[in-house]
């Protein structure tokens, strides 16, 4: 997996997560590399498991296997510490990871983030025949 930090756009697609006791959640934060998923139950640190994001615009959903990188397990539920759980993608489709970025770069640029910031992320939404699908 790439270590790239890519920014991440706020993105709230459904999220279903695949554990012993099954739960939805929502992303609100996105890239490439992982996903911060408001959810009831945060799973621990270092714990891995089977999400699907069901994404309006895309041709079906998306699947990958996660880690939990930060919870909040115990901690408040407001806006500024939300409870839910940062996640990174541990095996996902290039295909999927692609998706992400395109819409990732969507969304910033909505944002007018600075062109250089969105650099990395435009590398990987290069599509199969070799040319940028999304301008910055």
């Amino acid at each position: 997996m790439n270590s790239t930090n890519y920014p991440k756009a706020e993105l709230k697609w459904p999220v279903s997560i695949k554990t012993a006791e099954p739960m939805d959640g929502v992303t609100t934060k996105l890239n490439p590399n992982g996903a911060f998923i408001s959810c009831s139950r945060p799973l621990r640190l270092y714990d891995k498991f089977d999400i699907t994001i069901d994404v309006p615009s895309s041709d079906g959903p998306l699947e990958a296997r996660v880690e939990v990188v930060f919870s909040n397990i115990y901690g408040p539920d407001d806006d500024i510490t939300p409870r839910g759980m940062g996640v990174r993608f541990i095996n996902m489709s290039s295909k999927d990871r692609q998706f992400i970025a395109k819409e990732v770069l969507k969304q910033l640029k909505l944002k007018e983030v600075d062109a250089r910031a969105l650099k990395g992320l435009q590398t990987i939404a290069i599509d199969e025949e070799g040319t940028v699908s999304v301008a910055v």
